[in-house]
């Protein structure tokens, strides 16, 4: 659910790209308020997407690539069990027309 929202979306692909970022910087990007960027990095850090370090009075968020990669293996794992699914649909259902063809 952490990545449901296309806020936290972006800030997981800011992350990905920059590799760091603080949270005056997410914020300004997304043009959301300190509050609500700040709900938003909640979530992904409860999902153990995102972590964050204090420097001062910044926060600076990094991507927890390791948790990406579980979520990533196991889309691949569904995408690929969907994909032959429908490709099996797809030679049935053109097997039938053939039949019916006939």
């Amino acid at each position: 659910m952490a990545l449901s929202d296309s806020s936290r979306r972006s800030i997981v692909a800011q992350l990905a790209e920059h590799g760091e970022l603080s949270i005056g910087d997410a914020s300004a990007a997304l043009q959301l308020s300190p509050a609500g960027i700040t709900k938003h990095v909640k979530v992904l850090e409860d999902a153990r997407l995102v972590v964050r370090r204090v420097e001062g009075r910044r926060h600076i968020l990094s991507l927890e690539s390791r948790r990406l990669q579980l979520a990533e293996d196991w889309i691949d794992r569904y995408c690929t069990f969907w994909t032959n699914s429908m490709n099996r649909l797809a030679d049935l259902a053109t097997e039938l027309e053939q039949g019916n063809q006939s």
